[in-house]
């Protein structure tokens, strides 16, 4: 999967939670600039 398909996945599916950034990241023990990047397909891993 690349990353912008993941990004959306990640983003669409928070949503769907109603969770904020900040809340997935606690959720999963990562920062929130983590989801941020992921979100935005910034991260390469």
């Amino acid at each position: 999967m690349d990353s912008d398909k993941f990004g959306r996945f990640v983003a669409e599916r928070r949503k769907e939670l109603n969770m904020t950034q900040k809340d997935l990241a606690a959720k999963i023990q990562v920062t929130d600039k983590a989801v941020s990047k992921w979100e935005r397909g910034a991260s390469h891993s």
